[in-house]
């Protein structure tokens, strides 16, 4: 099958490619770790948390800026007041939803319990808080809610990836669906996303009224991928002030400066990444239709998936092409659980698969629907992470010329592909 699909696309033409600089707000907090520090030491800050209490620190499974030096400084700073902290990881169904999985997840990110210097305490069990109205139960990670005497929470905030709100991913959302683990984001999911925006708050309200939560810590990072804002936030404040953090947020965040792409190419995709394995905010495919915006691309191709993924590949099928490393590398079952407990499963489907990433380029190339496939506006990124320096077509240098955020940095000059057809990474 492998040789009839490469004589399919053996003789579609791969145009040249030029490496440019894009250019966006690099407002930076040069010290956040220090900035997180004073700001734990603040009177109010650690209000309610006293020596000897038992902590639970829940931390997620993204690839926030410096995530291991924070949950370091608030572990260490919970011991210097005499409290016993201990770490949950808080990320719904990720990490092939068992306990295991996730504390590999945590380690990837430099989360354990030599680093960390206190215990990662993982399980799956829940228990059942509460119902909304509406019926949806709530429900919380066993061992945060019946064993410990305050819970602290840490994540980045940032526009979702499939709904909007006056609150999207940020606090709110690491209580009630990382928190909750597998049966609290199956929970807070099983309505759609059509309902995200309600559900979402009204079952981290609850969560917050029933459990010892004291606090959050709040990231906001820039284009670059580098922390800007880091904010100590109580439970009384916390949605308000999230409502603005997520504005600034949005305001943040990178973009391809190209609108219309024939092919977009993706280099790795992963859950350290997105929760989309790519985030659709930047490569303009979602998979609901209830969020929008980023650029309109008529095929894409995700090359690789990175090793913190931990073989989850959700988000290939939000892709048309994808390679042979890519599915070897999958771990399915994970994946599948990712679409049965946030109920969107497109994305969690094997794309269309090709040999390497020459031919999985070539196949885009292919099916893009020009007549001059040397006139294909291509983009090439390493991921939805890193759009500082990407590359171009030659197709779209004159539109890149023409914008004053963009700097031409080399080329035009071919693709250089390995004997077996992959790019060196």
């Amino acid at each position: 099958m492998s040789d009839l699909l490469r004589r399919l696309v053996e003789h579609t033409p791969i145009p040249k490619l030029v490496k440019i600089r894009q250019s966006f707000d690099d407002t930076i907090l040069a010290d956040p770790i220090g900035e997180l520090t004073a700001r734990l030491r603040t009177a109010d800050a650690m209000n309610g948390i006293a020596a000897g209490q038992k902590v639970a620190v829940a931390v997620g499974s993204r690839g926030i800026s410096r995530i291991d030096e924070l949950t370091r400084t608030v572990i260490d700073e919970l011991k210097r007041i005499g409290a016993e902290p201990f770490i949950v990881p808080c990320m719904g169904s990720h990490g092939g939803a068992t306990a295991e999985g996730q504390t590999e997840v945590l380690a990837h990110l430099g989360i354990d319990e030599e680093r960390m210097g206190c215990p990662v305490r993982s399980s799956m069990e829940v228990v059942e808080l509460d119902r909304l109205p509406n019926g949806l139960p709530i429900y919380c990670d066993r061992t945060a809610a019946t064993e410990s005497d305050a819970i602290i929470v840490i994540n980045r905030i940032k526009p979702h990836t499939a709904f909007r709100g006056t609150v999207e991913s940020g606090m709110l959302k690491m209580i009630s669906i990382g928190l909750g683990k597998q049966k609290g984001a199956e929970a807070c999911h099983q309505l759609g996303f059509k309902y995200m925006a309600e559900n979402v708050p009204a079952m981290a309200r609850v969560m917050i009224e029933k459990l010892p939560i004291r606090f959050g810590v709040a990231v906001v990072e820039n284009a670059y991928d580098q922390i800007c804002r880091v904010e100590v936030l109580g439970t009384d404040t916390m949605e308000e002030r999230e409502k603005e953090l997520l504005i600034e947020a949005k305001s943040r965040l990178p973009q391809i400066f190209f609108t219309d792409l024939d092919v977009l190419v993706i280099d790795y995709i992963g859950k350290n990444i997105s929760g989309d394995g790519a985030d659709p905010n930047i490569t303009g495919r979602y998979p609901t239709p209830y969020a929008h915006g980023g650029p309109e691309v008529n095929k894409m191709v995700v090359l690789d998936l990175t090793p913190e993924s931990q073989g989850n590949a959700n988000g290939v099928g939000t892709a048309d092409f994808t390679t042979s490393r890519l599915v070897s590398k999958t771990d399915w079952p994970a994946t599948y659980a990712n679409g049965l407990t946030s109920t969107v499963c497109a994305p969690t489907k094997q794309a269309t698969t090709l040999e390497n990433d020459r031919d999985a380029i070539k196949a885009a190339i292919k099916t893009c629907n020009i007549l001059d496939y040397t006139t294909c506006k291509l983009v090439r990124i390493r991921d939805t992470l890193h759009l500082g320096t990407i590359e171009i077509s030659e197709s779209l240098l004159e539109e890149a010329r023409s914008n004053p955020r963009i700097e031409i940095v080399e080329g035009p000059y071919e693709w250089k592909f390995d004997e077996e057809g992959y790019l060196p990474k």
